[in-house]
């Protein structure tokens, strides 16, 4: 009897998640936009001495195939650091702008928890000003990270990535200065990214 009861019970639950599968909207499909992005403000201070940072990233994506998404996203960051420099206070604001564009290819879009991977490539700028002078540093990069996708509805899902392998290259635009060239690999979930997609 308990034998009969388990089977009918495991039938029965089969059953149900595959109604919902079928009758479920959720997931991606050839010709679907998203829109995504990030937000970010830190603010620390240590007596005298101040760092504030704020940065946005809007991103936009299309889906060229039911498994692959390409897009652009653009950046803004501005930030300004206090610092006590030989019993001087030194303030250094910043402003920095960022353009790239990413591919994405999913493994089971048309599901709502699907697992992808994403291939980036952006250019920067920064202006530094301080005490009247100014500088600036331009740079690229390249990077490939992996990533979870769930939908919560038909429209909003959560997206993580997490690790990343990422070539960066970045020089000062001065006379004379050399480039900073950096590989990155890294793993671990000490580099972990969260964020909300809206499907069109």
């Amino acid at each position: 009897m308990k034998k009969l009861l388990f089977t009918m019970a495991a039938l029965a639950a089969f059953g149900l998640a595959q109604a919902q599968e079928e009758t479920a909207t959720s997931g991606f499909a050839k010709n679907d936009v998203f829109v995504s992005g990030s937000l970010g403000f830190r603010s620390q201070k240590t007596g005298d001495e101040k760092i504030n940072n704020f940065n946005v990233t809007p991103r936009v994506g299309y889906f060229v195939s039911d498994n692959i998404a390409v897009g652009a996203q653009l950046g803004f960051n501005s930030g300004k650091n206090t610092y006590n420099a030989n019993g001087t206070m030194v303030e250094v604001k910043s402003t920095g702008f960022e353009a790239g564009a990413f591919a994405r290819y999913y493994g089971t879009p048309g599901r709502a928890f699907s697992f992808f991977g994403q291939l980036s490539a952006s250019y920067n700028t920064t202006k530094n000003e301080s005490q009247g002078s100014e500088s600036k540093v331009n740079g690229f990069s390249v990077g490939l990270a992996p990533g979870i996708s769930y939908f919560v509805s038909d429209h909003i899902a959560f997206e993580t990535t997490f690790g990343i392998l990422n070539y960066s290259s970045s020089k000062p635009d001065a006379n004379g200065a050399e480039s900073t060239d950096t590989f990155n690999l890294n793993l671990n979930l000490s580099n972990v990214a969260f964020g909300i997609i809206y499907k069109f």
